[in-house]
């Protein structure tokens, strides 16, 4: 019975997903929504990249939800493997791989204040150059893994990176319920501040606060994932480790 009930939902979002597509004649140019976009960005929104206003600003409700399946899927990872977790302060003296050189760790300690430099650019300058806070996070987050993988005894406090990424999220969240009260539509994430001047920094309204937020955001959790990751046992082995 559970087959047949699984076939028949299957044969169901396959009819639909055919109708829906039988519709789109592929390859073909079709005038419509993009063109708004396009049109529309940068003189309402005053922002250069139209990729992230649409991201941030005309479906910013969906954007939400892509951080809570982010910060969810990051939840899911720090549970199951907290039991294989190392007790050791650094990195897990199980591991059989061998301490980095002295030259990589002189080249981390110039590369790692660099890389969140950049990662802080590309999601402050979001609105203005390709890139965003998904990206900036991520290349935030590859800066603590340099030190994680170097440094045997460097450690990320998962205090620390819950309290970034609930306040990110906060801020996140904040600035799309004022979007409700103080936009002039009342709606989730609309803009309700000066949107400033083309190519300035200082432009975009609300867009350019929130790709701050999920930048940190997104940084606090794959770091989170990576530390997690990186301070499991080998499998098979269940020796705890003292301090």
């Amino acid at each position: 019975m559970r087959k047949l009930i699984i076939a028949a939902l299957l044969i169901v979002v396959a009819y639909v997903l055919i109708d829906a597509f039988a519709e789109f004649q592929f390859g073909a140019e079709r005038q419509g929504i993009k063109d708004y976009f396009l049109e529309h960005t940068p003189t309402d929104l005053q922002v250069a990249n139209s990729v992230t206003a649409i991201i941030v600003s005309y479906r910013g409700f969906d954007t939400l939800g892509e951080v809570t399946v982010l910060f969810l899927a990051a939840t899911g990872i720090s549970t199951i493997l907290y039991r294989r977790r190392s007790k050791h302060t650094g990195l897990n003296p199980l591991r059989k791989s061998p301490e980095a050189s002295l030259i990589v760790k002189a080249a981390v300690k110039l590369l790692f204040p660099m890389i969140l430099i950049l990662g802080a650019y590309v999601f402050v300058h979001g609105h203005l150059t390709p890139g965003g806070g998904f990206q900036g996070g991520a290349i935030i987050a590859t800066g603590f893994l340099l030190l994680l993988i170097s440094y045997r005894q460097f450690k990320v406090e998962h205090s620390v990176v819950m309290w970034v990424e609930s306040l990110a999220g906060i801020f996140f969240v904040t600035i799309g319920i004022f979007g409700i009260i103080y936009g002039p539509n009342a709606n989730f994430l609309e803009n309700f501040l000066p949107v400033g001047n083309l190519n300035e920094l200082m432009s975009g309204g609300v867009i350019g606060l929130v790709y701050v937020a999920v930048g940190f955001k997104v940084a606090a959790e794959l770091t989170g994932v990576l530390d997690t990751l990186v301070n499991i046992r080998e499998t098979g082995d269940n020796k705890e480790t003292k301090e």
